[in-house]
């Protein structure tokens, strides 16, 4: 999903392999992931899309009086948060340790790669795709 903050930005869903970067979007207030080479593109990841990050991951804090902070692992699972309360961010990363960050607190310019998409995606996906001819049974008469 992009954020309802992302509505004026244009955006293609994420698929597995996808390379992404951290983004300040010009015609947005929020953040988001965009493909490397396409600044203007945001990349929507679905709940449960699985992402791993080159580096270390870096965040600002919630009140900026604590500045920036990091996160010790690079795995995360993309998942939506506060559904409840449609004028706030929803998009977030959920790291194996539990922490959540939300996508709008990650620093320009960190690199990921989308490793998995949630398997309702994937079967979605499955479904699009061109079905071959079954191969001929043979019947006992």
């Amino acid at each position: 999903m992009c954020d309802y903050s992302l509505h004026l930005v244009a955006s293609r869903p994420a698929e597995v392999g996808d390379k992404l970067v951290s983004t300040d979007f010009a015609r947005s207030i929020t953040r988001g992931f965009s493909a490397v080479g396409e600044p203007n593109v945001a990349v929507c990841l679905l709940p449960g899309t699985e992402i791993a990050f080159e580096e270390e991951v870096h965040y600002d804090r919630a009140f900026s009086l604590f500045g920036k902070a990091r996160v010790e692992h690079k795995v995360a699972r993309f998942r939506q948060v506060n559904m409840d309360d449609p004028h706030v961010h929803h998009d977030a990363l959920e790291f194996p340790g539990g922490q959540i960050v939300m996508v709008t607190r990650l620093m320009p310019g960190q690199r990921a790669t989308v490793l998995q998409l949630p398997a309702t995606a994937q079967e979605h996906d499955r479904e699009r795709a061109p079905q071959h001819a079954r191969p001929f049974e043979l019947v006992d008469r």
